[in-house]
């Protein structure tokens, strides 16, 4: 918890100074029209005191510089987002309260199985996996289950740690928190996730690679696809509980889109709280609207869907489903179709057996023919095991 201090600091700080500010003027008596909107960022009160600053008798004016505190990273986005590898494998886990745990303590271990660079796909898996985390998660905690089952299945799995921004920088609340990715600009993400691509194919020698996209980790898989120069080097998406078409979050985003339609930007006031990524999922949004201007789908790829009734955040179910476009192939399944004892939610649809055994026979439909079919307890998931 250390390295989340000093952020927080700055952030409480910040407000303070941006209420003392506020304060001051008005107990000064200057007319509240003529003072420029303050609001609590520093960017905001950077603005403030530039247009309180004089000017000196020499003419020199002082300027008031917004540090946010960015560093320099791995990033294909702007300075508030970055991305990392996930590196020294972490061990198996079955339920994802222990990997989230581990994640905590660990936020850039990689799954097992994962980030091997010398491992070369084979004439049976050709294309080697990517993994997608989603918001607020991060790639061990989200694969820590799955990833390893890939690479004895005899795939080539690789995964990154995308999105990663501070509070300052528009993480969130989610970001203090060691571990808590994928809360930056999801444009910024796909870039991201396009430069990883590279570096897989280049270290596989493969035209192609196969993704699995969790939550958000599906969505950036898209945005990649449609506006990243992804077309092509994709063969198949499989996606998780992914926001496709945003989510209502059980209604919630869909009153803030109204709102925010009505005139209120209620969703930018939470945009600090929540963070970027979290207010371009909102139902309705501009990211949505560009995303998905040309339809669901690009010509080329197999898309497999899965969506979990339990999903509490994407609900309802159809906002995760597809529909295919031309010279594309899309299969919407809902986990509980023949299997009504698994009732995963969004979090342990990743810990499910028959989720896993879905993403294997997307992959390799005459390698993995058969789907499992456990229970998968809500919460808890891991057929019931921690």
């Amino acid at each position: 918890m250390i390295a989340t201090t000093h952020p927080l600091r700055r952030t409480l700080c910040g407000l303070g100074i941006a209420a003392g500010l506020t304060a001051a003027s008005v107990l000064g008596g200057g007319p509240a029209a003529a003072e420029p909107a303050l609001e609590p960022t520093i960017a905001s009160l950077a603005g403030y005191l530039d247009a309180t600053m004089t000017t000196a008798a020499d003419g020199r004016r002082p300027t008031a510089i917004a540090d946010t505190g960015s560093a320099s990273g791995s990033s294909s986005g702007s300075a508030g987002s970055r991305s990392s590898d996930a590196v020294g494998e972490g061990p198996e886990m079955s339920a994802y309260l222990p990997a989230f745990a581990y994640g905590l303590l660990h936020p850039d271990a990689a799954p097992p199985g994962a980030n091997r660079w010398d491992c070369k796909p084979t004439a049976q898996h050709p294309r080697p996996v990517v993994l997608l985390h989603g918001t607020w998660l991060n790639a061990y905690d989200t694969f820590s289950y799955l990833s390893p089952r890939l690479a004895k299945a005899g795939y080539c799995v690789f995964t990154l740690n995308f999105g990663k921004s501070a509070l300052l920088e528009g993480g969130g609340l989610g970001a203090v928190l060691p571990g808590r990715y994928g809360v930056g600009p999801m444009a910024d993400s796909s870039r991201q996730v396009a430069a990883f691509i590279e570096r897989v194919r280049a270290a596989t020698g493969s035209d192609q690679v196969d993704i699995v996209g969790h939550s958000q980790g599906g969505t950036i898989a898209n945005h990649y696809l449609k506006l990243e120069g992804g077309q092509g080097k994709v063969g198949k998406l499989v996606s998780f509980g992914a926001t496709h078409h945003g989510t209502s979050l059980l209604g919630l985003a869909t009153l803030g889109r109204m709102i925010n339609n009505a005139g209120i930007d209620i969703l930018g006031f939470y945009r600090p709280i929540i963070g970027a990524a979290n207010v371009e999922q909102a139902i309705g949004s501009s990211f949505y609207t560009t995303l998905n201007a040309t339809g669901d789908t690009v010509p080329g790829v197999d898309y497999t869907v899965v969506g979990s009734r339990y999903d509490e955040v994407m609900n309802p179910l159809d906002l995760a489903f597809l529909r295919p476009g031309p010279d594309a192939t899309v299969a919407n399944i809902a986990l509980q179709d023949g299997c009504e004892q698994d009732v995963s939610d969004h979090l342990t649809m990743m810990y499910s057996p028959r989720a896993t055994s879905i993403a294997l026979r997307a992959l390799d439909p005459e390698g993995s023919p058969t789907l499992a079919c456990t229970f998968n307890p809500w919460f808890f998931g891991g057929g019931g095991s921690l």
